[in-house]
């Protein structure tokens, strides 16, 4: 196995971390490139008239996930040793509804927030502040939602176990699904120019 490196030791904690820093700057810089700094072409996604959100994120899903599944089959990379984070059911819930709620309201998500400050967007800054505020907030707040924090823990969930499939069929339904959401979201956006 050659990889992960981190898991492996072949890179340093620090190594990994610039590591880490100069693939973020990358990836940011690939989103401002795709337009994605710009809270009026995120809010295309919620009115279906610019549906690039989606095809960026299921674009660099599918990618990654062909990428380690096609590698950890070739021996090059130990998927046990790639940390997977415990599933929480509910705090998790209530999370991804409060990320969607300030999504909507924002017209940016935490890393587009980020592209967009760096570019010098003022919106992009505002939320990049208020999405700190909200950090330092939850923070100070914590001790009160400790309990509910922990709740309805599933332990370390994957799809494949979870819906008893081979990693192989499981990849090959996530493609099949991100080609159709592909198609249909060419469909919406050419009905909805019109």
């Amino acid at each position: 196995m050659n990889a992960p490196w981190l898991g492996l030791g072949t890179l340093s904690v620090d190594q990994g971390l610039t590591l880490a820093l100069l693939i973020g700057v990358g990836f940011g810089w690939f989103l401002e490139r795709g337009g994605l700094g710009n809270a009026r072409k995120l809010a295309g996604q919620f009115y279906l008239t610019d549906l690039t959100v989606l095809k960026v994120m299921f674009s660099a899903i599918i990618t990654a996930m062909l990428g380690l599944f096609w590698l950890s089959k070739l021996g090059y990379v130990d998927l046990t040793l790639i940390y997977l984070p415990p599933t929480f059911l509910a705090p998790q819930l209530v999370g991804g509804l409060v990320f969607g709620f300030g999504f909507v309201m924002g017209g940016l998500c935490p890393g587009t927030s980020c592209v967009a400050a760096a570019s010098g967007r003022i919106d992009g800054m505002m939320l990049l502040v208020g999405m700190l505020f909200g950090v330092f907030i939850f923070n100070e707040i914590y001790p009160l939602f400790t309990e509910f924090y922990a709740s309805t823990p599933l332990g370390q969930v994957t799809l494949a176990e979870q819906f008893d499939l081979s990693h192989g069929l499981l990849v090959f339904a996530i493609v099949a699904m991100g080609l159709g959401a592909f198609v249909m979201a060419e469909y919406l956006e050419n009905r909805n120019r019109n």
